[in-house]
């Protein structure tokens, strides 16, 4: 089994809509890539290492495949329309 993560960094002036990318992002994702990827956990950063301090991600998703041939095959089919989705939640 392989993990692709995704980190979005946390940097001045980005914007990061997580109803959107919760709500219809990742259930889009999830359907392009089938049964390809077993799992996926997608999380929202809430805060630094210190308290008051900013998280250093807005956003951190990770993906789940039974081998890299896997992702590779499901991806290569999906990956330019999940990528053009991001403009859609990110900046």
């Amino acid at each position: 089994m392989i993990k692709v993560s995704v980190f979005y960094p946390n940097e001045e002036g980005k914007t990061f809509d997580m109803d959107y990318y919760f709500n219809k992002h990742m259930p889009m994702v999830r359907q392009k890539l089938g049964t390809a990827c077993t799992c996926v956990d997608a999380e929202q950063g809430l805060g630094g290492i210190s308290p008051g301090t900013p998280a250093t991600y807005i956003a951190m998703c990770h993906f789940y495949f039974e081998s890299m041939e896997a992702f590779q095959a499901a991806f290569g089919l999906h990956g330019q329309a999940i990528m053009a989705d991001m403009q859609n939640y990110t900046n």
